[in-house]
């Protein structure tokens, strides 16, 4: 993996949430690599919406899964969200705001990079 990653800004991305741990090499950064089918690249800080939604569409994320040292999320924690999950949130109304300073550039190949500012919680 190319540890080099950088973020929106083509800076050294950042770390999304070391607690709980996410990530798909569960690292704290939203580091991707071809193993990564999910590309889980957008930092976003979950609300009940989104946790909601996901549910709905077959991703629980917010009941604890002890077997796989998951403590489940809740409104207020950070998570490395596949992008395609977030475009289908925030096509249906239910995206969560997202951190670009943490957020993999690859991102922006698939969400437009106007609609990632409109959910900005870091823009300078």
């Amino acid at each position: 993996m190319d540890m080099q990653q950088v973020n929106i800004f083509d800076e050294p991305i950042e770390e999304c949430c070391s607690n709980p741990i996410t990530g798909f090499f569960r690292d704290g950064f939203c580091h991707t690599d071809q193993l990564d089918r999910g590309l889980h690249i957008v930092c976003s800080l979950m609300n009940d919406e989104f946790l909601s939604f996901s549910k709905s569409r077959g991703n629980d994320l917010s009941t604890p899964r002890p077997e796989f040292d998951f403590p489940g999320l809740k409104a207020g924690d950070s998570w490395c969200v596949c992008a395609e999950r977030w475009k289908e949130a925030y096509e249906h109304g239910f995206a969560p705001k997202i951190y670009l300073k943490k957020t993999n550039k690859k991102t922006s190949s698939i969400i437009d990079i106007e609609i990632l500012k409109e959910f900005a919680i870091d823009m300078n």
